[in-house]
């Protein structure tokens, strides 16, 4: 089976690994302001902390920013449920925001009229690491005087308008995960930036149960936190993924082209595309079929041929769950239109231009 997405993991971050396992520090020490210090420094950004999987970073991001109970945060209905599973967490409502046709993402141009009294940020994803349009949103939330938080779980290395996501231009926070399938992993772990200095201190003593050293050098607990902890394993593998991550993206890229150069002539599917000022990480690659009867036939015939096809998203507010919760009368048909064409295909940086030539050849076998 071809799959969807693959991490890579070479000699160097091997031997960063061992490095750590061999030293004194396993957690807590000092591999973990490395990597922070090193992933703000890629992104732009003056802070990052460094969290144990990147829903626990949109959890502290959503806390540090000051969510609470009975606020409202307009987000997109197409993403992994954790972005809004983490509002839910702070008793805060998510209110959806139907999305583009072309990117995918949140549609910019619908948000302001979703405002009200009770909204107190936007929450943007760049859904295949593809930037949303962050000017417009940003120019939104100032005239309303919102916050916005970015789940760039998706988009590490991707850039807007030449400035790299993260680095938090026109945002609040930015949120980015290191599961395995993402642009770089540490096994499981994730990540907030900002350029706010309080926000900073307040991700760092939630990360840790809420505790800080008093004047006294006493351990004192202030807030309620969580341990939300990397460890230094996991932050040496960081630093050395770190290093390879442009070359992952401009792997990434090259399978792009080798799929456009033999899926185009194919007039029965729409192809990703890569809008004018953005430079997608191309975290995932998703087909749509013109013709709704066509996908569900696709995907078997493709993972019948031995293809990790997958489906990224249905729908948030139609999972069960947020049916119960009372959200069965939201609608957003351009994402529901979305979510019974999408097929997402293959892109790592293991997929060799052979195996995209096999996935194609049998998507034009199928049609």
């Amino acid at each position: 089976m071809i799959p969807y997405g693959k991490q890579y993991i070479d000699r160097q971050d091997i031997n960063a690994v061992t490095a750590v396992l061999r030293s004194d520090w396993l957690t807590q020490g000092p591999k973990i302001l490395e990597f922070e210090q090193k992933l703000a420094k890629y992104c732009g950004a003056k802070y990052a902390v460094a969290v144990n999987n990147g829903t626990a970073a949109l959890h502290l991001a959503y806390q540090a920013a000051g969510l609470k109970a009975g606020d409202e945060v307009i987000t997109t209905p197409n993403t992994f449920i954790a972005t809004t599973n983490m509002l839910l967490a702070l008793k805060v409502k998510p209110v959806f925001c139907d999305i583009r046709e072309d990117t995918n993402n949140i549609n910019e141009f619908l948000i302001e009229k979703l405002v009200t009294k009770k909204t107190k940020a936007i929450v943007p994803v760049h859904l295949a690491g593809h930037p949303c349009k962050m000017e417009k949103i940003h120019q939104i939330a100032n005239k309303h005087k919102l916050l916005v938080i970015e789940d760039a779980c998706h988009a590490l290395g991707a850039k807007y308008k030449q400035t790299k996501i993260g680095a938090c231009r026109y945002s609040d926070l930015a949120v980015f995960s290191f599961h395995p399938v993402k642009p770089i992993t540490t096994g499981e772990g994730g990540a907030v930036l900002t350029n706010n200095k309080k926000y900073y201190q307040k991700l760092m003593l939630l990360r840790s149960h809420g505790i800080r050293k008093d004047k006294k050098g006493f351990n004192v607990m202030t807030e309620l936190g969580y341990n939300y902890r990397l460890t230094d394993i996991q932050a040496a593998l960081g630093i050395s993924q770190l290093d390879k991550l442009d070359k992952f993206i401009k792997e990434r890229h090259q399978i792009v082209k080798w799929y456009e150069q033999s899926l185009t002539e194919i007039k029965q599917i729409i192809l990703p595309l890569e809008l004018k000022n953005c430079y997608s990480g191309w975290h995932l690659y998703i087909i749509k079929t013109k013709n709704k009867q066509d996908r569900l036939p696709l995907y078997q015939h493709l993972k019948d041929g031995g293809v990790g096809v997958n489906f990224h998203y249905p729908c948030v507010y139609r999972h069960p769950y947020y049916q119960r919760l009372g959200f069965s009368s939201a609608r957003c048909a351009i994402a529901e239109n979305y979510e019974k064409t999408a097929i997402t295909l293959p892109i790592h940086c293991q997929l060799t231009k052979k195996e995209v030539f096999y996935i194609t050849t049998l998507i034009k076998d199928f049609f």
